[in-house]
C-alpha cells in the first residue's frame, strides 16, 4: 500500500510542479506572494 501512496503523492507534485512551470500560473503565483508580503510587513495598515 505504501507504494501506490507514493506513487499517487508522486503523480500530484508532477502535476503541480508542471501547472506552476506555465507562464500564466507563475503571474498568478507571483501575486499571491505579493498580497501575502504586504499583509505581512504592515502595508494599508490604519493607525
Amino acid at each position: 500500500m505504501k507504494i501506490m501512496r507514493s506513487a499517487a503523492l508522486l503523480g500530484v507534485a508532477k502535476k503541480v510542479y508542471d501547472e506552476a512551470r506555465k507562464p500564466h500560473n507563475q503571474a498568478k503565483i507571483k501575486s499571491a506572494v505579493d498580497q501575502v508580503k504586504a499583509r505581512r510587513s504592515g502595508t494599508g495598515k490604519k493607525h
